[in-house]
Order: C-alpha cells, then sequence, then structure tokens
C-alpha cells in the first residue's frame, strides 16, 4: 500500500471516528456501552504494547543504548568424555 493510500485510509477511520463521537450523545445506551468496549480495548492493546516495547528495549539494552554484557547469549557446548 502507498504511503498516500495510507494516509487517505487513516484519514477516512478518523473522520469515521469523529462522526461516531458526534451522534455518541443521542444513540442508545447498546451502541454507548459497545462504543465504549471498543474504544478500552483499542487502548489497552496500545499500552500493553507500549509496556512491552519499553520492557523489551531496557532489558537487552541500557538507557545509553550498549548492550549489557551480562545478558549475552553463551553456547552450550557438549562434554567431552
Amino acid at each position: 500500500m502507498s504511503s498516500e493510500g495510507f494516509l487517505k485510509e487513516l484519514q477516512d477511520i478518523g473522520e469515521k471516528f469523529l462522526l461516531k463521537l458526534q451522534k455518541l450523545p443521542k444513540a442508545e445506551p447498546v451502541e454507548i456501552v459497545s462504543f465504549a468496549v471498543v474504544l478500552l480495548f483499542i487502548v489497552t492493546v496500545l499500552v500493553l504494547t507500549i509496556i512491552a516495547c519499553s520492557c523489551c528495549c531496557s532489558s537487552c539494552c541500557g538507557c545509553d543504548g550498549h548492550a549489557d554484557p551480562r545478558h549475552r547469549k553463551s553456547q552450550v557446548r557438549p562434554a567431552a568424555h
């Protein structure tokens, strides 16, 4: 997908989201609850992704960007008999 098509798709999604927000005060309670559940799911996924990325980056690299030698993988060789 080209960048122009991707931006157009994001703009369309944003416009639909704003339209849904504008109609929300007049919506039925079921629609409000379902919208809140979907929104909560999206926020939860984003927060968990950020937490996972930050934990992954902090475990393999220090804050200065250098790899931590204590976490280096070592090769295990079979013992000679």
